[in-house]
């Protein structure tokens, strides 16, 4: 199945909210923690506890070593080259300049999807068409000049390039290599890899030395690893398990959306006329792409050409 629909539509739109909402999180935390420690503590405290309630529904531990190799590389795509990278871009860089690097995961992910073998569909002149849209929509809603970006510290957009990249690589990976484990599951044990290696790099940065837990650094923990981590993370391994690729991707244009829907209903901040024709073109952008998909597939179909179960799941 390549489109969102039912529980994977569910899973989607739970990662949008949740995601959206925790870059202020983010912010506070490497105001107040290390940045390697503070993401590798709070994915792998995560993943421990999710293991913990995973197994006490009934949720079997991954029987086949090639299982636990897959989620291990997962893990560490996804949150060591992945999400460690963009909170240790956000010591150096603006949230708004960080997001516009941050939301290029779905044109990453849509890239990948389409040169390794084994996807959804090809990435044809509607789905590119949508990816541009999107990010255009974004660069409004943020409103960032290209003088700022250009202007930004080379650290902050390196590495949220290359957080992106690995990001994107890590979901088309775990699609390629699907394994027998529940989402939970496999979400929990790829939060205690990635989490725990991460908390390494930190350590032989000698980041300990600065650990002083104050109470905003604690409830930027408690809220990732709640809303952020068990929630927002296994959404995310529940949609990309029962939909496209590049499609779950597109969960980083609708983020900037939330980030500003959520500003305005707890922060009073203002919705101007930018704003709302920026977030315009992102939920077109986010619905063009779901239904270049569909006709994609569908045609495939009435080709005959081959899908694997997971996509007809």
């Amino acid at each position: 199945m390549a489109a969102l629909k039912g529980k994977a539509l569910v899973a989607y739109l739970v990662v949008c909210v949740f995601w959206g909402s925790t870059y202020l999180a983010i912010k506070v935390g490497v105001g107040e923690l290390p940045p390697f420690l503070f993401a590798g503590l709070r994915f792998f405290v995560a993943g421990v506890l999710l293991l913990a309630v995973a197994r006490l529904l009934g949720n079997p531990l991954p029987r086949h070593a090639a299982d636990w190799r897959t989620l291990a590389i997962v893990g560490l795509f996804l949150l060591t080259g992945g999400n460690a990278f963009v909170v240790w871009a956000e010591q150096y860089t603006p949230s708004g300049i960080a997001s516009i690097f941050v939301v290029t995961v779905a044109i990453w992910t849509a890239f990948f999807d389409a040169i390794i073998p084994g996807g959804s569909g090809d990435l044809n002149w509607r789905v590119v068409a949508g990816l541009v849209l999107g990010f255009l929509g974004t660069a409004l809603l943020v409103g960032a000049s290209p003088a700022e970006i250009l202007k930004a510290d080379l650290r902050g957009p390196l590495a949220l390039t290359f957080a992106s990249a690995s990001w994107s690589l890590g979901s088309v990976y775990a699609k390629r290599h699907p394994t027998e484990v529940t989402p939970y599951m496999g979400a929990a044990i790829q939060m205690i890899v990635g989490g725990a290696a991460v908390a390494i790099v930190g350590s032989a940065l000698g980041e300990w030395s600065r650990w002083h837990l104050s109470p905003k650094g604690f409830g930027a923990i408690a809220y990732l690893v709640v809303f952020g981590s068990i929630l927002g993370y296994s959404a995310y391994a529940y949609a990309l398990r029962h939909a496209s690729a590049t499609i779950v991707g597109t969960y980083a244009y609708v983020n900037s959306v939330i980030a500003v829907l959520l500003g305005w209903l707890l922060l009073a901040e203002p919705i101007t006329a930018r704003t709302a024709v920026a977030m315009a073109l992102i939920v077109v952008a986010v619905v063009w792409i779901q239904l270049s998909h569909r006709v994609t597939y569908r045609r495939s179909a009435k080709a005959g050409a081959p899908h694997t179960s997971q996509e007809a799941a």
